[in-house]
């Protein structure tokens, strides 16, 4: 796939049109590229950390700033509202302005916003941080997955960078609760925002010297109406699918319908224009297709259990979010190891064979989740171990997919392709939540009504009832015996509520298996293998060649 680099537009002392460091032999990215990946990773890393800290900032936040239920709610949600709002109008946005430009001024808001988070007086002030922080980070993933399509033309190469890509993201996962843990310990929750500064300097500085810019020379100018009307798409869905897990309501479902209203009203346009905002020609290629279909169903089942898997091992299990934190490291390491081996084995047996196999592991992985009882000897052992089965698929998924969706494209519409993935895992981690968030509590719910002792007030019964979170409070503040009762009831139900989720899981990491085996099927690595009729830039590569001494980067599951 050949860089399109606009004439004129590489910074002074920027590597030529050649790609970064280009080492003239066969188009292979030399050393300087490799340094241009790991600036890239960086953000990548950062906006990761970010889903996993605020989390645990809240407690402290909120006895801080003393915000009330409503603004709780919108610290935490608007930072995703605003980055699925965004994507695909920032990953366009990248094709015509210059995806490295916008790459910068993005780092340089992101930064500026996590200081206003950091030293917020105000939940107003903090919301306000946050919505542009989502703003900020809506420029940073597109722009990072088209600018390393841009740096490595060499598929096999291109291939391993992908997966690097998807490692660094998944270890921002994994680090968040270490990280944010450690610095909530020693510092004011303010300092969870502060992580990034140091990692947005440093992409300012060293971007402008380590990457090419590139830009699609023929996009014509940006139509404002389809903005509008995207951002009127996501936004209202996003929140529909977020609220109408807690229970039907009149907001979320008129959001829902203005939301689908005004996509079907963007997918018109957009077929009008002739230099529409998203090309929707992409979606005809198969793997484009295929590989969103699995990257969004993978995301959902990843994110639904991650979100339980971390509430029994701290509520269950009893575990600090540090220590919580540490025991999800070993399947981490297990994902740097299926994220950056897959292209090797994509090359040699093809990618669905691949992505298949691995959702295959992930469903057992799932299934495993099941077996966990409350108190029952080795329980942390089993979660480990079937999270490590769950990364050893996602792992993969995030790699190898997101390098079909943006191979898949031509190069002047790499934004547009690194947008629609990232919008496919946003939505999936938002569904996941939600849908599998409901299931799980739903479960729960049924369950623990029984457990409640008798004599315990309504009110406290009602909240022990609503989340474990809750029957944990109640059980501190009941006498002896009662408190143990209920606390035990609940850590059982909620036990049902994730072995129904990872039912739920298996079964839609298996359906995505038997895609990733049927619509892929002939689908070749970039760079050969044994398939037949696979297009270029469909797959992934492999490390042969690769001029990086260090390797690759570490990951863990679950955006």
């Amino acid at each position: 796939m050949n860089s399109d680099l606009t004439p004129g537009t590489d910074a002074p002392g920027a590597p030529g049109p050649g790609g970064a460091g280009d080492t003239g032999t066969g188009g292979r990215a030399g050393l300087r590229a490799w340094a241009g990946l790991a600036v890239l990773a960086l953000p990548t890393l950062l906006l990761a950390l970010d889903v996993s800290v605020l989390h645990l900032a809240v407690p402290h936040l909120a006895a801080d700033l003393e915000p009330s239920n409503t603004q709780m709610l919108w610290i935490i949600d608007i930072y995703g509202f605003m980055i699925a709002g965004f994507l695909v109008t920032m990953g366009t946005l990248g094709d015509r302005v210059g995806r490295r430009r916008l790459l910068l001024i993005g780092a340089a808001a992101f930064g500026a916003a996590s200081v206003a988070a950091a030293y917020a007086p105000t939940p107003e002030a903090l919301i306000a941080a946050r919505l542009l922080l989502g703003v900020a980070g809506a420029t940073l993933m597109p722009s990072t997955l088209s600018l390393i399509s841009n740096l490595f033309r060499d598929p096999r190469q291109r291939g391993l960078a992908f997966a690097i890509w998807a490692a660094m993201f998944s270890l921002g996962v994994a680090l968040g609760p270490v990280l944010g843990g450690a610095m909530l310990e020693y510092f004011w929750w303010g300092s969870a925002f502060l992580l990034g500064i140091p990692v947005m300097v440093l992409l300012l500085v060293a971007g402008p010297m380590l990457l090419p810019e590139s830009r699609d020379p023929d996009a014509g100018r940006v139509d404002a109406a389809s903005v509008v009307l995207s951002l009127v798409t996501m936004l209202p869905v996003t929140y529909a699918i977020k609220e109408l897990a807690h229970g039907l309501a009149v907001l979320p479902l008129l959001a829902a319908v203005v939301g689908v209203t005004a996509g079907t009203l963007f997918v018109r346009r957009q077929r009008r224009l002739a230099n529409p905002l998203l090309d929707l020609g992409l979606f005809a290629d198969r793997s484009f297709r295929s590989a969103l279909l699995i990257i969004l169903v993978g995301t959902v089942a990843v994110s639904g259990t991650y979100l339980f898997v971390t509430q029994y091992l701290q509520m269950v299990e009893g575990q600090s979010a540090l220590r919580a934190g540490l025991w999800l490291l070993p399947p981490a390491g297990v994902l740097i190891a299926a994220s950056v081996t897959a292209p090797v084995f994509a090359r040699r047996f093809g990618p669905g064979p691949v992505m298949g196999a691995g959702l295959v592991a992930s469903a057992v992985g799932y299934l495993l989740l099941t077996r966990v009882e409350p108190g029952g000897a080795g329980d942390i052992a089993v979660i480990v171990v079937a999270y490590a089965l769950v990364n050893s698929g996602i792992g993969p998924v995030l790699a190898l997919g997101t390098e079909l969706v943006v191979g898949s494209a031509p190069p002047e519409k790499a934004g547009a392709a690194s947008a629609i993935s990232e919008t496919s895992s946003e939505l999936g981690v938002a569904l996941g939540v939600a849908v599998l968030g409901s299931v799980g509590t739903a479960v729960y719910r049924s369950d623990a009504g029984g457990g409640v002792p008798e004599g315990t007030p309504e009110a406290a019964a009602e909240t022990a009832r609503d989340t474990l979170a809750g029957a944990v409070a109640v059980a501190e503040e009941l006498a002896g015996r009662r408190g143990a009762e209920l606390l035990a009831a609940a850590r059982e139900a909620f036990a049902g509520g994730l072995a129904a989720v990872g039912v739920i899981s298996a079964l839609l990491a298996l359906s995505v298996a038997v895609l990733a085996f049927t619509a892929l099927r002939g689908v070749d690595a970039p760079g050969g293998g044994d398939g037949s009729g696979g297009e270029e830039g469909s797959g992934a590569g492999d490390l042969a060649g690769a001029e990086v001494g260090a390797g690759a980067g570490d990951g863990g599951a679950g955006k």
